[in-house]
């Protein structure tokens, strides 16, 4: 049975400020626990960073691991994190949301498009942002650029 790319309990709402590497650290961590990618991922995520910022503008981040990295991959999943006071991901860049990405094959690309819908409207995230349940998150993120 396949998992369901994005469920409530793969949402983490209302962290405390933490530092970009903390907050990669912490969204890998929860593609583990939920399953969908093996520990040694999370070290793709962050190779990943080193080489090019995830940060996508809008407040938001998405961190996911390098080419070499998807074997790692169980199951193609997201997995959000709201951070009120942001997260300092480098050259004055803060993301508010940061979305920790698996995506097998060419599932990674409609993944991404779809969250990339969402965010690149600012009131979106805002929302994201501002949301105060897991269930307003994945309504925001289905309902994308509607």
């Amino acid at each position: 049975m396949s998992k369901k790319i994005l469920e409530e309990n793969n949402i983490l709402l209302n962290l405390k400020s933490e530092s970009k590497n903390e907050a990669i650290e912490r969204v890998g961590r929860l593609l583990v626990s939920q399953g969908y990618v093996n520990k040694n991922y999370i070290s793709g995520m962050k190779a990943r960073e080193e080489e090019v910022t995830t940060y996508m503008g809008n407040g938001v981040a998405i961190p996911h691991g390098m080419n070499e990295y998807k074997k790692e991959i169980i199951n193609s999943g997201i997995v959000i994190a709201q951070y009120p006071e942001g997260v300092d991901f480098g050259e004055g860049n803060v993301a508010y949301i940061v979305i920790g990405i698996a995506g097998r094959g060419e599932e990674h690309m409609a993944i991404l498009s779809k969250i990339a819908l969402t965010v690149q409207y600012e009131e979106n995230v805002e929302r994201l942002k501002n949301a105060k349940s897991n269930e307003e998150i994945i309504k925001i993120i289905e309902e994308g650029d509607d």
